[in-house]
């Protein structure tokens, strides 16, 4: 079974140095059919302007990824980390019993856009921690590449979650599969491109929601990226 959810039904709000679409309610915008998706929480797309950006505020209790797209992002936290998170690259934040962060556009002149991807963790109060790792694009040509996993497998980053994140990327006419299982929840969010999704298209910022399938068939319309979250 496949319910859409589309782009153009996504929240949006334009505070002027922020654009950003929410896929589930978050902040002042709410829709109590899209509180969440089993224990992903929150996927915000995000364009910050030149020299703007999220002063320190407070996480509790809640995994954190956030995927640069365009520009360049800077992360400071309360542990001392400070980075840069440019394109390809995801960071993961654990916020546990908690964490204070900001995080700026690096550039004054260009925009940033990322994605910004919340996940309930499997227990409170877990101790909090940072990881920043690339994924080229090579690795995610025409194959699965997995992003984040519970036991941090493959090279992909930790999550404290039955959860395991994937992204594609494919060209025009390419195919790919993934083996699902029926006991499990399946969530695609489409970053760029068009894709056949079983027999439903989804275009860029659009997303879908799947179970009872034994196997997910996709096919590249027009070359671009997808996510792929498996749940329970």
């Amino acid at each position: 079974m496949i319910e859409l959810r589309t782009s153009k039904e996504r929240g949006y709000e334009d505070k002027g140095w922020l654009q950003t679409y929410h896929t589930f309610s978050f902040d002042t915008y709410y829709d109590p059919d899209f509180l969440r998706y089993r224990d992903l929480r929150v996927i915000n797309e995000d364009t910050v302007k030149g020299g703007k950006g999220f002063g320190a505020h407070h996480h509790r209790d809640v995994e954190i990824l956030t995927y640069v797209l365009e520009g360049a992002l800077e992360h400071r936290d309360s542990l001392g980390n400070t980075s840069v998170i440019r394109p390809n690259e995801v960071l993961r934040m654990s916020a546990g019993t908690g964490i204070t962060h900001s995080e700026y556009n690096l550039s004054h002149h260009l925009p940033v856009r990322f994605l910004q991807i919340w996940i309930n963790p499997e227990r409170h109060d877990l101790e909090p921690s940072y990881s920043q790792k690339l994924f080229s694009s090579a690795s995610k040509w025409g194959q699965w590449c997995l992003i984040g996993s519970r036991n941090g497998r493959d090279g992909s980053l930790r999550i404290h979650q039955d959860l395991d994140l994937y992204s594609t990327i494919l060209d025009d006419n390419d195919e790919i599969r993934y083996e699902a299982m029926f006991d499990r929840y399946y969530w695609i969010q489409v970053v760029s491109g068009k894709f056949l999704v079983q027999e439903s298209i989804l275009e860029a910022g659009d997303s879908a929601s799947l179970n009872d399938e034994s196997t997910i068939e996709i096919r590249c319309l027009e070359g671009g990226e997808l996510l792929l979250f498996d749940l329970i």
